[in-house]
């Protein structure tokens, strides 16, 4: 059982808790959101320890009046990480024969520190945006001056995400959908990442312009154009110095994506693809929780996507016998990326330990847990979407 931290008070009508390196509280990662764990059930040991509120930084009344929720100042700290590794990029430009030295540095920066803050703070302000209409032109910050440090290109994310992915719910239309692939073989999972790599805007702007989503489309034009133009240039300039801020991390940032998506979309149930609670998971109590804004979350996402991220752990616990009779998956421990890497590894049996028995939920010993998983992760294939052999 976790040990529950101190409970929280409430600060200018926003729930705050003790964070680490104060003295009072222990989180293990961040410093800059909080959290108090809770029981799922008087009956069960099982708690939820994930972020339930973020804290309030230093700056936060400073910002407050230009964000348009205060819980999201923290976002405005990030940036300027953000950006700060942004500028050591810039410095590759200049590292001259230093620069193959200097790479490897970078990238562990680059990975070790901010990419997947980075991009959940991208996710979370796609879908709230960060700044207020009369700032709203810092809302390009994030997308446009630092996403191509970070592999994003601007834009392209958030037509891929908002105006495709949320709209198809990884069914046959969805340019991501990992229906029709046995979702524990690698070489689907090898098909599935070579066509977004190869294919992926390609068919992103077929599918926008189809569906008459123009403003979206023109999005895309212009964030990839400007972006690869850009890219030519240094390649043409300093083309080291280019693959390793750009292009790399480009192509390392769409492969993260294919095995997060990968994993939030392993497990459905055939004939019932249209079920959130069917066609997604829920990881809890994970440090990828502690450190991304609680994007574990994500079949309650797929529900509510405009729920800010500190309100996710409570919206499971109210809707948790829903969850139960739903037959729904829950992870206790595990990202997606874990999920991932154990079902190309075919580890079922660390899966069934990490599987959270939820109340209401058929009871499975460990045999029956594997058997219910690998269930869920074969291919079936709607008239408009071939099966991979």
């Amino acid at each position: 059982m976790l040990a529950k931290p101190p409970r929280h008070t409430s600060v200018e009508g926003y729930a705050t808790a003790p964070c680490p390196g104060d003295g009072r509280g222990h989180l293990g990662d961040r410093r800059d959101i909080c959290y108090e764990a809770r029981p799922i059930l008087q009956n069960t040991s099982l708690q939820v320890a994930d972020p339930r509120v973020a804290s309030t930084p230093f700056y936060a009344n400073w910002v407050a009046r230009w964000i348009n929720d205060p819980r999201d100042a923290v976002f405005v700290g990030l940036s300027a990480q953000c950006l700060c590794l942004c500028a050591c990029g810039v410095g590759l430009f200049f590292a001259g024969t230093h620069l193959w030295m200097l790479a490897p540095l970078y990238w562990a920066a680059l990975l070790g520190l901010l990419i997947d803050r980075f991009t959940l703070m991208l996710h979370c302000t796609s879908h709230r945006p960060l700044w207020k209409p009369s700032h709203r032109a810092l809302n390009w910050l994030i997308p446009w001056v630092i996403g191509p440090f970070f592999g994003q290109t601007p834009d392209t994310y958030f037509a891929h995400h908002m105006g495709m992915h949320h709209h198809e719910e990884n069914l046959p239309d969805d340019l991501s959908s990992t229906m029709r692939f046995t979702r524990d073989r690698f070489s689907h999972w090898l098909v599935y990442w070579s066509r977004f790599l190869v294919f992926g805007l390609v068919e992103l702007s077929v599918y926008m312009q189809r569906r008459g989503r123009k403003k979206l489309l023109r999005k895309i034009v212009t964030g990839e154009g400007v972006y690869w133009s850009l890219v030519a240039l240094g390649l043409y300039v300093n083309p080291s110095a280019t693959l390793a801020v750009f292009v790399i991390p480009l192509v390392l940032m769409r492969t993260l994506m294919m095995m997060g998506n990968w994993g939030q979309h392993a497990f459905i149930a055939s004939g019932q693809a249209d079920n959130p609670y069917l066609a997604s998971i829920t990881c809890i109590n994970s440090r990828y929780n502690r450190r991304c804004f609680n994007d574990g979350y994500h079949i309650g996402h797929h529900l509510q996507a405009r729920a800010h991220w500190t309100e996710l752990p409570q919206q499971f616990e109210d809707a948790l016998a829903e969850y139960g009779r739903q037959d729904a998956i829950v992870f206790e421990g595990l990202d997606f990326f874990l999920v991932w890497l154990l079902l190309m590894t075919k580890r079922w049996t660390w899966l069934a330990r990490a599987f959270v028995q939820l109340p209401g939920a058929p009871v499975r010993d460990q045999a029956q847990v594997v058997a219910f998983l690998q269930s869920r992760v074969q291919p079936f294939a709607p008239a408009l979407v071939p099966a991979v052999a």
